[in-house]
Formats: C-alpha cells, sequence, structure tokens
C-alpha cells in the first residue's frame, strides 16, 4: 500500500530561495534544506592544495559556484585546494537543482552549475556557454546496515512492510532517478513511500537513523554509519554524469577558466576517486 508523500523540504525555504537569489546566499547560515553556501574554511595542513598543479595568481578574484548539496563533501575539498593554489575566493551555494535553476534564472549571476546531471542543465540552458563532464554520478539501493529487511533488489522495496525515502521527484536529479527505476520495473505504485527529501545526504541520514527501510541515493552518500548499500540491485543502467557548466552571466572569466583548467588536474581527480566517484570517459 502507497502511502502520500510526506515533504520534509520546508516550502518556506524554497521560498527564500527564489526571493533571495545566489548573491545573498552568501550572507546568510547555511541550513540543511534551503541553498547554503559554506563559510571560506582554511584547508587542514596536507591535505587540500598538495601536489597542485600550475595556477595563475588569482588573488583578488572571486568565483560564485553552484554545486548539487549531494556533492559538498569532495566539492568544497576541491574548492578549497583551489583556494589555496591561486588565491581566488570560492563563494559556493549547495542546494537541489530547482533551487539552483531558480536562482540562476532570477539573479542570472554566477560563474558555474556543477549539477547532478547533464538533464539538470536542460531548465538553465539558455545560461549556459559551455560544459564538460567531469565524473560519473552513480545511483544504488541503500539500506540500514545488517540490512535487517533482506532487501536483495528493486523489486524487494514492494514488499509489505519495507518502506521507501526517495529524493523529490520533481526537483532532484536522485529523485527523478529513484521515480524511473521503480516505474521500469514496474513497482512505483506498489511501494510504500514514507517520504520525499531535498538530497541524497539527508535521506542517508534518515535510513541510519531508522526512519525507513531502504532509499535510493548516491554512491557517495553511502558514508554514512549505519548505511550499507545493497549490490547488483539493478540501478546500473541510471548511472548519469556529473557536468561543469559554464554560465555565460560569468563575472569573471578568467577565473573560470583557470578552475576549469584545475579541474582536469590529477589532484582534483584524486578527489573525486576518494569519495567514490569514478572519472568520466
Amino acid at each position: 500500500m502507497k502511502r502520500n508523500v510526506l515533504g520534509i523540504l520546508l516550502a518556506g525555504a524554497i521560498g527564500a530561495a527564489l526571493i533571495t537569489g545566489c548573491g545573498a546566499a552568501s550572507s546568510g547560515t547555511a541550513r540543511s534544506s534551503a541553498p547554503q553556501q559554506t563559510p571560506e574554511s582554511a584547508p587542514e595542513d596536507g591535505d587540500a592544495g598538495k601536489s597542485a598543479p600550475d595556477t595563475p595568481d588569482l588573488t583578488g578574484h572571486t568565483l560564485m559556484i553552484y554545486c548539487g548539496a549531494g556533492m559538498t563533501k569532495p566539492f568544497q575539498e576541491i574548492a578549497d585546494s583551489f583556494k589555496a593554489a591561486t588565491g581566488c575566493e570560492m563563494n559556493v551555494t549547495y542546494a537541489n537543482a530547482g533551487q539552483i535553476q531558480s536562482q540562476i534564472t532570477t539573479s542570472e549571476e554566477g560563474d558555474m552549475f556543477i549539477a547532478g546531471s547533464a538533464e539538470e542543465l536542460k531548465p538553465v540552458e539558455s545560461y549556459v556557454s559551455e560544459s564538460k563532464a567531469l565524473v560519473k554520478h552513480i545511483p544504488v539501493l541503500a539500506v540500514q546496515s545488517g540490512n535487517p529487511k533482506n532487501i536483495t533488489s528493486l523489486a524487494g522495496l514492494a514488499e509489505e512492510g519495507v518502506s521507501l525515502i526517495i529524493g523529490d521527484i520533481d526537483s532532484t536529479p536522485i529523485g527523478k532517478i529513484a521515480k524511473k527505476a521503480l516505474t521500469d520495473a514496474g513497482i512505483f505504485d506498489k511501494v510504500q513511500i514514507e517520504a520525499s527529501t531535498a538530497t541524497a545526504p539527508q535521506m542517508a541520514t534518515a535510513i541510519a537513523a531508522g526512519e525507513a527501510d531502504a532509499a535510493i541515493i548516491w554512491k557517495e552518500n553511502c558514508d554514512a554509519q549505519g548505511v550499507e548499500i545493497v549490490d547488483n540491485s539493478g540501478l546500473e543502467d541510471y548511472i548519469k554524469t556529473i557536468p561543469a557548466a559554464s554560465l555565460s552571466c560569468s563575472a569573471d572569466h578568467d577565473a573560470r577558466q583557470a578552475f576549469l583548467d584545475y579541474l582536469n588536474s590529477g589532484d582534483v581527480q584524486e578527489i573525486w576517486l576518494k569519495y567514490g566517484y569514478e572519472i568520466a570517459e
């Protein structure tokens, strides 16, 4: 029996994102569901900036970048590393795709959009001057550690007594993938959906807390304690590619190009690999 989807994301947070735009996001306190901008943080000794490739001195330059919330950990490390190597200030706004798309079209500001998939660029394609593939975004079936419900495939999600959390099916890449995968498996109308939420990290936290039995999330978000991945779940056909999109409203072309070059470096690829991503061919 399918329950009505409960929205964990507060409507007010979405409204705030639409009103403030990307320019105002930099001054607010980061929140878990609204677009959030991490405070500028110094890289840890021996970590960020280590073995950095040749880069220009960009002291006095600032990049404004939008990034899907599920990529916060690796991308913040990349941003910190670039700042350490060049002196460029990195203002990164993390949010779900729908919120970022609204900010771009409302504010018409920003240098780059690191999206969860190429499909998420379509609503803002008139603002995208070019894009390049970075890494593969791999969806997985996540369950509580120990897999107490013995879920071995997508079909197991339709079993009686199994509860599921999915991403927002309208505004998040992982939510759209979950709906398509469950629909293709013929069970979307049969699963018991406890809630929909804004980001994959929130879903991983909910699984670890026992708020549901399973979730379809990104592989890199399964590093939370209390969560494990179901192997060979049938989601292999739904792997996406994360693009780095340059925005036509960019205010600092030199810094943007330097960062694009930096994204090709071995140091950056090592960061992605460390968090469970695969480099796009």
